[in-house]
């Protein structure tokens, strides 16, 4: 059945009687399957156990990507603001979101806002019309809590209860890079 090279395994092997032969040759093919469990099989199905996780979580980075791509696309196609068209579309945004909490300073290609008391949501959505109307790129930012209770900014949402004093407020600096002048 099987060949031993060492002539004293090969004697000792030979003393076993048939049924120990069997059982160590039992033996051995147990050993043989759980090495080849552990090494090849059992690898094999955890992969493919993680495989519906793992293929959701990469769906979702792929969207996420192809919204950036999208996002890019429109950005590069839209046509190219002036700096004055820039500059006077954060001025609108300015006054549309943050009213008199906001104070705008354009110096060369960068616009500082001075901010006091100004609501948290409604800074959140100006940042986005200046990264998307106005192509400016906030490159440095120095903000507090404000500790003043200032009165809601126009078209700023109330939340639920009304109590808008409960609404974080900031005070501080944003200093914006505003897009290349156009030759």
């Amino acid at each position: 059945m099987t060949t031993i090279t060492s002539p004293a395994l090969r004697a000792r092997w030979q003393a076993l009687a048939p049924r120990e032969q069997n059982m160590v040759l039992a033996a051995g093919g147990l050993v043989a399957f759980a090495l080849l469990w552990w090494l090849a099989v059992a690898p094999a199905l955890s992969t493919l156990r993680a495989a519906p996780a793992r293929h959701a979580e990469l769906d979702t980075q792929l969207q996420r990507m192809q919204g950036l791509r999208s996002e890019a696309q429109q950005l590069q196609s839209a046509p190219r603001n002036t700096r004055g068209d820039s500059v006077g579309a954060l001025r609108t945004a300015l006054a549309q979101r943050l009213g008199n909490a906001a104070q705008l300073n354009v110096v060369g290609d960068r616009a500082t806002v001075t901010l006091k008391g100004a609501p948290a949501d409604a800074l959140a959505q100006w940042l986005a019309q200046a990264r998307s109307n106005a192509r400016a790129a906030p490159v440095e930012a120095r903000l507090t809590r404000s500790t003043a209770g200032a009165s809601p900014a126009p078209n700023a949402p109330v939340p639920l209860g009304g109590a808008a004093a409960a609404m974080p407020r900031w005070d501080g600096t944003l200093v914006l890079a505003l897009p290349p002048a156009q030759p």
